[in-house]
């Protein structure tokens, strides 16, 4: 029996059939998760006419519940759904007919890239490009048309009001106009799947796939089933993760300042809850009903397996459930997605507290004490990164139906664990070993930021609480800020220090707050310390507690950069197992104020990250990408990336705030860097006036 067979689709017929709802991209894949400079390097291949690969279709027109780009108007049920090539698809579709498409995030979005016929170059159109008289800003104004007459005289007159344009350059612009058109005759070689072929048996075929474009891995597969199996299941999903991002003022919503799980992640959970799994492979095989003993496919095993699924599915999606879960991560000091290093941590523990809930019947607050203190072991040790699945899966045979008979064998099962692993060699050597690195989303520092909630710290040499400073609706888009200890600017230009991996030590850097009056710059701290401690006027009681919980050691001033490090990354780590002991006190409850403010997630730019301070000015024109900031009293450059990320040093920071923290900032970053602008170079304070004012 035949399978497949080749054949061919120009672009344009593609688009028209996807628009007719001949061509269907179906739930097979995750939402459009290409950035748009991908999407325009596709159409630079295909104007220059590069091979971009090729695709595979399913025959199977009248397969219920495809999923359909572009709007509701369709005129037929799909007869051929996308296997492989669904970003590619999607790409060429949105950019050209102007639709909008669902992101990972299911928020609607739109794909415009820009095109510049004077050297046939495409970009991401953005403010600046939008007034550019020299680019076709949408070239869904070309390809989105029959004819480009219209187009070509409407983009030659808007040009013509900037600057002269000769004849033969009119020629020359309207011949690249015409061959941006011809990319409708781009041909795609596809092979098409018999519709005889089982919805189990394409799911393996694209395994077998080299696929060049976004890989599926078995969360992938599983959502898939559910698409054909249980529909409904996955749309649950869909929406649980959809409504975690918005808070809701009408009703009780998921949303929360901890994880806007995806649905492949909600999905683990209620595997590890229902089968007690987390190798999705196997789970996969027994979703399609595959009888071990005989190797064949059995329907009522397939749907036996998705019921216990469904039942496990109800009370991982039950809102009382996550957030009374979500309750054990702030007893723990974590307060928000800004201190965790680790989603996965989160997936698994929220298991492992529905087990001990559903399953034995505990009481939530004894429960929430054994999964904090669990938690708290699974981020500092990084147990669910790297190849976890293993991990995950013995954590869960350990403490599953097995041998645990109640409540009390499964708590005490789970501390059996904690304490195997955190044993007294990791507190006094593998911790403070782990605190030596720069990195700004090391496990350890996190762990030390929560430590520091638990133990109700105050912010060093200030009134003010550590818990503040953690507010999840301030941390919703900036991460924790630390100042250096030993003042960057000293460490270069007195101890020769460059790097930094070397400046940015976790162990140089604290959450301070400095007297504004005393000028740090590059001074030694035995002259600037004695100073501020002055200045905070602080009780010596008080100073002494903040010493202790900041593991500042006594004299640190005086000590050599490598002594200080030494001697903090064991006083950080005292403060840690501290912390963490005071977990297990029956009298231990944190009290935090509520978020200061409600958090409404802002929208994304098609870069792939979020729109920061410096991708408003990005998208605002005010500044281009590649542009460069300059901080004279640090001697530091850095690169704003097209997504207002920023490059310093060669390491990418993803916001403003850890850039100048990085950089020494110890004041207003406003006034702390120049930003390279069109017009010259100016203050970033200026910049931020400007953008004011076109808001």
């Amino acid at each position: 029996m035949t399978l497949f067979k080749n054949t061919t689709y120009t672009v344009g017929d593609l688009v028209h059939r996807i628009q007719r709802g001949e061509v269907g991209l179906p739930d097979l894949q995750r939402p459009f998760v290409w950035d748009a400079s991908k999407v325009r390097d596709l159409f630079d291949s295909l104007y220059r006419g590069f091979p971009v690969g090729s695709l595979h279709l399913w025959e199977t027109g009248a397969q219920a519940g495809a999923r359909q780009i572009g709007d509701d108007r369709k005129q037929t049920i799909p007869h051929l759904l996308v296997v492989d090539g669904q970003q590619r698809l999607t790409s060429l579709f949105a950019a050209i007919t102007g639709s909008a498409v669902v992101n990972e995030k299911y928020q609607e979005v739109r794909v415009r890239i820009a095109f510049r016929p004077a050297d046939g170059a495409f970009q991401v159109c953005d403010a600046a490009i939008e007034k550019d008289p020299e680019y076709i800003p949408d070239i869904s104004l070309v390809l989105g048309q029959r004819g480009t007459n219209k187009t070509i005289n409407r983009f030659l007159s808007r040009l013509g009001e900037r600057r002269t344009v000769d004849e033969d350059e009119q020629d020359h612009l309207a011949t690249a106009i015409d061959q941006l058109h011809d990319i409708l005759g781009y041909t795609f070689h596809a092979v098409e799947l018999s519709s005889s072929v089982e919805p189990e048996a394409v799911a393996d075929i694209f395994v077998r796939i080299n696929s060049k474009g976004t890989p599926l891995n078995q969360s992938d597969f599983i959502l898939t089933l559910m698409s054909v199996f249980w529909d409904s299941g996955r749309r649950e999903l869909e929406q649980f993760s959809r409504s975690s991002r918005v808070p809701s003022t009408t009703s009780a919503s998921s949303f929360n300042w901890h994880l806007q799980p995806r649905p492949s992640q909600l999905l683990r959970t209620s595997i590890a809850v229902a089968f007690r799994r987390a190798v999705l492979k196997a789970v996969y095989s027994l979703l399609r009903g595959h009888d071990m003993r005989g190797g064949m496919l059995d329907s009522a095993q397939r749907e036996e397996q998705f019921a216990r699924l469904q039942r496990a599915q109800e009370q991982v999606l039950d809102i009382s459930n996550w957030h009374e879960f979500l309750r054990c991560l702030e007893h723990a000091g974590f307060r928000s997605a800004r201190i965790i290093s680790s989603r996965n941590t989160i997936v698994y523990s929220y298991a492992l507290w529905l087990i001990g809930r559903i399953d034995h019947g505990i009481a939530p607050e004894r429960l929430r004490d054994a999964v904090a203190r669990w938690f708290f072991m699974a981020q500092i040790t990084s147990r669910y990164t790297g190849s976890f699945e293993s991990r995950a899966e013995a954590d869960l045979a350990l403490l599953g139906p097995g041998e645990v008979r109640n409540g009390d064998e499964f708590l005490r099962r789970m501390d059996k664990v904690v304490s195997d692993t955190l044993t007294h060699d990791f507190w006094k050597i593998t911790l403070p070993n782990d605190l030596s690195t720069s990195a700004s989303g090391s496990p350890a520092l996190f762990s030390y930021l929560a430590a520091l909630n638990i133990l109700d710290a105050d912010v060093l040499l200030s009134k003010t609480k550590i818990r503040s400073q953690m507010d999840p609706a301030l941390l919703a888009n900036n991460t924790v800020e630390r100042q250096h200890l030993f003042p960057r600017g000293f460490l270069r230009n007195s101890l020769g220090l460059q790097t930094v991996k070397e400046i940015n030590q976790i162990a140089n850097m604290a959450i301070v707050e400095w007297a504004s009056d005393v000028v740090i710059g590059d001074r030694a701290p035995s002259e600037y310390w004695p100073e501020q401690v002055r200045a905070a006027r602080l009780s010596e009681s008080r100073l002494d507690k903040q010493r202790y919980l900041h593991a500042v050691p006594d004299g640190w001033e005086k000590l050599d950069y490598d002594t200080f490090l030494e001697q903090r990354r064991r006083g950080m780590a005292a403060v840690v197992h501290d912390a963490f002991d005071k977990l297990g006190e029956v009298s231990y409850q944190p009290h935090y104020d509520p978020p200061t403010r409600t958090y409404v997630e802002r929208d994304h730019d098609m870069s792939g990250g979020k729109v920061t301070v410096l991708g408003d000015l990005l998208t605002s024109g005010l500044i281009e990408e590649g542009a460069r900031m300059y901080a004279a009293e640090a001697d530091v450059a850095a690169t704003i990336l097209a997504d207002g990320r920023i490059r310093m040093d060669g390491e990418i920071y993803p916001s403003l705030a850890t850039a100048s923290v990085a950089a020494g900032a110890a004041g207003n970053i406003e006034n702390f860097w120049q930003v390279e602008t069109k017009e010259g170079v100016t203050s970033l304070r200026e910049l931020f006036i400007r953008y004011r004012r076109l808001s």
